[in-house]
């Protein structure tokens, strides 16, 4: 489920892409002057041997050559750029567009490997069975063999690797931008590329570059990627580049092979040498092939079912080795797998030995091409990385970064590399097109559609307003200027807060906020001082801080709005009254440290004062009156969440998936008279989160909650559910429970999502097409409140408020179950459903229909 931020994020970058795509579809041509005769080469995609006697021609000017026995050509190019194709026997051809800029015409060929069709060619009159076949026995050898040629079992393993992320439109039709001298778009035709898998016409939009080191220890077992350097220029220039490259790198992982399973676009494909294969694919030794000087016998797998989450493709593995070594793999996505957006995925990769037997990925290419609504343009995209530098023997200084903490070290200068650095770097050269790429959105910019849209864009993605170039304070969030609630009737809200253009470690932030039906202000005051130094604000990863705040506002009992703000536009439609509200005055005193293995520990000084409302009164068991009380305690929250990736909002973090667990353990405590508190308050709670693939059948997302109070309090201070009393499916919350509906001291609670991913759906006819998904979701919430904290027995408390209808459970479990469809449309999710327990209950609501958008490959 994505939450708020991280939809705003997901689609402001959809439509950046969609106001760039009308933009030029919109342009006219360019002027045209003399060519330029520029040296080219051919070359073997799996060896990197120059192949002499390649036929080039292009088709623009209808002109033709031949490599000479070392693999070497040369042409005209004009100033407009052309497509050359190459060919020749017993390669796959390839188109690819050139300029002038490039100094050099590099093509690679790749060796014909032809795919499966997703309908599988048997032989006539047999049927295909797993049992006594040699192709299966030859994949169970090669799952066998995987660890004797794994560099990563050595004492220390290293390589280099250069990453480039090319993303654009597909298909493009360069003649869009042909029509009178000096058009507007002119600048266009200098990115506009050929895609070497599929030899269309692109037109590039971002591209990504990483250059890093790997490292590798056996014993103990541990991994660290160095970034040395990063890179992005393109439309993204908009959007938070960070969160950019962190999400796109997510989307398209690398593709571990020999891994049971294959996680790509944020799903879970079955690796067809998993343990799981002979059951899902179908294999089939259909060749034996000459790549180089040495014989490869060809692997051919498909599923079973093109439903299912898996490959069509082909493996190469060396003739007669009995460590089965692959040379290359090439495989492809199905197309009739339930997968938004994607069109077409094609992966290739290519492997060599080296002299002590083990494997080392030299390439790793992948391409898709994508498409967000039928009928409009498609989007390309491909990830290309390679590899170099294999070592058993790294030096000190790189094998020294093992100890640090977390999975990726990124140097201080990653992000602020010079050209010099990434032209000795790159282990490819760039294409004329992807080094145009700084100037696209300096040539967009001149155009005030384009310009203004940028900022729109920008405020939407951000939630906050700049007010200068370097701005030094922000208004926002947007979201909450204006909204709705019994209580206040309209609320209007302003705030901001300073950048680190003022100061990059002191920081500020606040907001005013007045409702009109009850007529009071409210504010909030925020002043933070961090240890490292941050590049915009102050919730960067990782923080090490101290906080100050003061706030005065109102207090939802029963309501926790883990994921939002609670004056939050879009959650102002209620089904239930809510007005179970009181006035709180809350001092806070923080200190935050987080590390970055994604443990962090944060411990809190809080005082909190609870006036009553005009909803709220605070009356004892004696008849007496108050119009507050106060509570104080120290709480310390530790947060544990191993391999975590996140997009950083300027509040909050959206998870780029939810594959790592999360642990969470907090504990308060403040004795009574501690900074003048009423009650001695003791508690504590702890959770653990987890998501559990099973495999081509889905997932479950589940989380499991308990707490405690040890400790005599008054009501306000007891564990309340957490209550959605909006139409929204909002996660770890109740949806048909009324607030401060049950009053606990202790509780636990389960809270699991199945995600079927059209396990049935998928194979219904006609009803497949829609690629609907099921969902089920289960919640349970075990409780109880014990004589000393429950008002019946002991009059000193604070009595229950006599229109919240609370009570104290029974014994038996609080239960909910929805069933529902997701991916409706692709973007949205409903859901009906159920109480199944406490039902009797007067003004109950037994069920109910709820919504939310939910985006997903």
């Amino acid at each position: 489920m994505l939450n708020l931020s991280r939809f705003i994020h997901i689609v402001t970058s959809r439509l950046t892409v969609i106001v760039s795509v009308m933009v030029v579809l919109c342009t006219s041509a360019f002027p045209v002057s003399q060519s330029s005769r520029i040296r080219g080469e051919v070359r073997d995609s799996i060896t990197g041997e120059l192949l002499g006697f390649i036929n080039i021609y292009s088709p623009d000017s209808k002109k033709a050559t031949v490599t000479d026995e070392s693999g070497i050509f040369y042409f005209n190019i004009p100033s407009q750029g052309l497509t050359l194709k190459a060919s020749s026997l017993g390669y796959s051809s390839v188109e690819k567009r050139f300029t002038p800029k490039d100094t050099l015409l590099s093509i690679l060929l790749s060796p014909e490997a032809t795919y499966l069709e997703e309908v599988t060619v048997r032989k006539k009159k047999k049927k295909y069975s797993k049992r006594n076949n040699p192709a299966v026995e030859f994949m169970e050898r090669i799952r066998a063999a995987k660890d004797k040629t794994d560099p990563r079992n050595e004492e220390l393993y290293s390589y280099r690797l250069y990453e480039k992320i090319v993303m654009g439109l597909n298909d493009f039709n360069p003649k869009r931008l042909d029509g009178k001298k000096n058009g507007k778009f002119g600048f266009l035709k200098n990115c506009i590329d050929t895609a070497l898998w599929t030899g269309k016409t692109i037109l590039d939009l971002t591209i990504k570059e990483k250059v890093a080191t790997h490292i590798y220890s056996s014993d103990p077992k541990r991994s660290k990627e160095i970034v040395e350097g990063v890179r992005s220029v393109g439309i993204d220039d908009i959007l938070d580049k960070a969160n950019v490259q962190t999400a796109v790198g997510d989307v398209m992982r690398e593709v571990d092979i020999y891994s049971p399973s294959i996680t790509l676009l944020q799903n879970r494909f079955v690796s067809p040498l998993s343990p799981l294969g002979p059951d899902v694919y179908r294999y089939y030794l259909t060749d034996t092939v000459t790549i180089g000087d040495e014989r490869y016998i060809e692997l051919s797998f498909s599923p079973r079912n093109p439903e299912t989450m898996g490959f069509n493709g082909k493996l190469y593995v060396a003739e007669g080795d009995s460590s089965m070594f692959i040379k290359r793999v090439t495989m492809r996505v199905p197309s009739a797998i339930n997968l938004n957006y994607v069109n077409s995925l094609s992966i290739s990769q290519n492997f060599v030995k080296d002299s002590l037997g083990n494997r080392h990925k030299i390439l790793d290419d992948m391409t898709a091409e994508l498409q967000l609504i039928p009928g409009t343009p498609e989007f390309y995209a491909r990830r290309l990385a390679i590899y170099d530098s294999f070592s058993y023997t790294p030096g000190d200084s790189v094998a020294s970064r093992l100890d640090r903490l977390g999975n990726q070290f990124v140097i201080d200068e990653a992000e602020n590399r010079n050209d010099l650095f990434w032209t000795s770097n790159r282990m490819i050269p760039l294409s004329a097109a992807e080094a145009s790429m700084n100037g696209l959105m300096t040539g967009f910019r001149k155009f005030p559609l384009i310009y203004w849209g940028e900022k729109i864009v920008g405020i939407i993605a951000r939630g906050y307003i700049r007010t200068g170039d370097p701005s030094r304070f922000d208004f926002g969030p947007v979201n909450s200027f204006i909204s709705f609630n019994d209580v206040e009737g309209i609320r209007l809200k302003v705030g901001g807060l300073t950048t680190a253009n003022l100061s990059p470690h002191l920081f500020a932030r606040g907001y005013v906020a007045y409702g009109f039906k009850d007529g009071k202000p409210k504010y909030r005051i925020e002043g933070e001082y961090s240890f490292s130094r941050k590049k915009y604000h102050s919730r960067e990863f990782p923080v090490h801080a101290l906080r100050a705040l003061h706030q005065y506002d109102l207090d939802r009992l029963g309501q926790h709005y883990l994921f939002t703000s609670p004056d939050n536009i879009f959650l102002s439609l209620k089904r239930k009254g809510d007005d179970l509200v009181t006035y709180r005055r809350l001092s806070e005193f923080n200190y935050i440290l987080e590390l970055r293995n994604n443990f962090s520990l944060q411990a809190t000084l809080r005082h909190e004062v609870q006036n009553k409302s005009h909803w709220i009164e605070f009356e004892n068991g004696f008849g007496q009156h108050f119009s507050k009380f106060t509570q104080s305690a120290i709480c310390v929250a530790l947060r544990w969440a191993p391999g975590e990736t996140f997009t950083q909002g300027y509040t909050n973090r959206a998870p780029v998936n939810m594959d790592a667990p999360i642990f969470q353990l907090t504990h308060e405590y403040g004795p009574k008279g501690f900074l003048g508190a009423d009650f001695l308050l003791n508690r504590s709670e702890i959770s653990i989160q987890k998501r559990i693939w099973l495999s081509a059948f889905g997932y479950f997302d589940a989380i499991v909650k308990g707490g405690i109070i040890w400790s005599q309090v008054y009501y306000p201070a007891l564990l309340w559910p957490n209550v959605n009393l909006s139409y929204t499916i909002q996660p770890e919350s109740y949806a048909l429970m009324d607030a401060m509906e049950f009053a606990n001291d202790r509780y636990a609670s389960l809270d699991v999502t199945y995600w079927s991913q059209g396990l049935l759906f998928n194979h219904l006819p006609w009803v497949s097409k829609l690629k609907l998904r099921e969902t089920i979701s289960f919640k349970a919430l075990w409780g109880g409140l014990s004589h000393k904290n429950n008002p019946e027995y002991n009059p000193s408390l604070l009595k229950f408020p006599s229109d919240a209808g609370c009570r104290v459970m029974s014994g038996r479990p609080y239960m909910e179950l929805g069933i529902g469809l997701d991916n409706i449309l692709t973007i949205l999710r409903v859901e009906y459903i159920w109480r199944l327990s406490y039902r009797d209950l007067p003004g109950t609501d037994k069920s109910g229909l709820r919504i939310a958008l939910h985006f997903s490959f």
